[in-house]
């Protein structure tokens, strides 16, 4: 028999997941507020305004559920709409259901360290945001973790691939961050995210033991600068200005992804470069060769 897997909120991520999961043989049922937007993705495509609840009632029972909603825009509102009221929403419906999911995944962030000054974070490291976002991003991330449904948190760093190219532009414009203060910077390409998640699915189905917290963050924590000169280099271009970001947005944390790696994850980007020459190549970055 099938299982069946629905993505609420199913945009770049979760059309990636849904695509692995349904090669793989899944059922794979992808909500959100615009469903023609998966037309052609090959999932089936349901309508939901997780805000609400008669679009809840009607969607289908699943086996597992993958919560990896965005936020509309950047501030509390939509933050607060998105992550804890949405979640909250969800769980109560699906809790409430004759055929309960085995494991609910809340794609999270790592804004909800607070740490800036290169300090290494894992799961087990203290969480106090102090922005909007972390805040209710954290909020949410306990209110699945004290649920009576069985749940996993997952934390995506800075999310990078096709699509996702602003530090590219910045390079090929001349721009790069300063060498000092050393500002660490921590990645995960797009299509890792989607593995991940389907590796953790995966160990959902089979029945292997599975944590209620995993941080999702490629091998290789790296200063921004040292980020910005490598795409100068393959770009073939000079950095002409420094940015100096707002001290407000400045963070600076490394990133230990160890307890993924034991779970039996194997990144396809394991650093920036493997992920960035990606990135390059598929945009059509690179400059013609001679």
């Amino acid at each position: 028999m099938k299982t069946t897997t629905l993505i609420l909120g199913c945009g770049d991520i979760g059309m990636a997941l849904g695509r692995e999961l349904h090669e793989a043989g899944h059922r794979v049922i992808g909500a959100r507020r615009n469903p023609r937007a998966l037309e052609g993705s090959g999932l089936e495509a349901v309508a939901v305004d997780l805000n609400d609840p008669a679009t809840l009632v009607g969607l289908p029972d699943a086996d597992t559920l993958v919560y990896v909603v965005s936020a509309d825009r950047f501030d509390e509102a939509a933050y607060r709409a998105a992550y804890l009221d949405g979640l909250t929403a969800v769980l109560g419906e699906f809790a409430g259901r004759d055929a309960v999911p085995g494991r609910v995944f809340f794609v999270s962030s790592t804004s909800v360290y607070a740490q800036r000054d290169g300090e290494v974070v894992d799961e087990t490291s203290p969480t106090e945001p102090a922005g909007f976002s972390g805040l209710l991003m954290r909020e949410a991330e306990q209110v699945l973790i004290d649920h009576d449904l069985a749940g996993t948190v997952v934390r995506f760093s800075g999310i990078y691939g096709p699509g996702r190219d602003r530090l590219i532009h910045q390079v090929s414009e001349g721009r790069i961050a300063p060498s000092s203060p050393v500002m660490y910077s921590n990645r995960i390409h797009r299509d890792d995210c989607a593995g991940v998640l389907a590796h953790l699915i995966g160990r959902q189905l089979s029945g292997e033991p599975l944590e209620s917290l995993y941080l999702a963050s490629d091998c290789e924590p790296a200063p921004l600068n040292e980020v910005m000169a490598w795409l100068a280099t393959q770009l073939k271009v000079e950095a002409t200005e420094t940015i100096q970001s707002p001290l407000r947005r400045r963070a600076s944390k490394r990133c230990d992804n160890t307890r993924l790696i034991e779970s039996g994850y194997r990144f396809r980007y394991p650093s920036f470069r493997e992920g960035y020459a990606q990135v390059l190549k598929e945009g059509c970055f690179l400059p013609e060769k001679a």
